[in-house]
């Protein structure tokens, strides 16, 4: 089963956006190429957790994996 995509008020999200994506270990080329992304985006951290949260919620069933490690991150 895969793990739910956690709500946008979860705290992970700004860790996320705050610079913990770049410690997602992950294969799926599109996560790795929108962790640059966000890494190199000048938006403020709520606006990039909201598009990080948007990113996982769409593509939940794919990366069960990397959700899985999110909430450690």
């Amino acid at each position: 089963m895969a793990t739910p995509t956690p709500p946008l008020s979860h705290p992970c999200w700004l860790r996320l956006a705050n610079g913990s994506l770049g410690r997602l270990q992950t294969q799926h080329l599109g996560t790795q190429l929108m962790a640059k992304r966000m890494e190199r985006s000048p938006a403020p951290a709520a606006a990039k957790a909201a598009e990080i949260h948007q990113f996982f919620a769409k593509w939940e069933r794919v990366l069960a994996a990397e959700l899985a490690q999110i909430p450690s991150l």
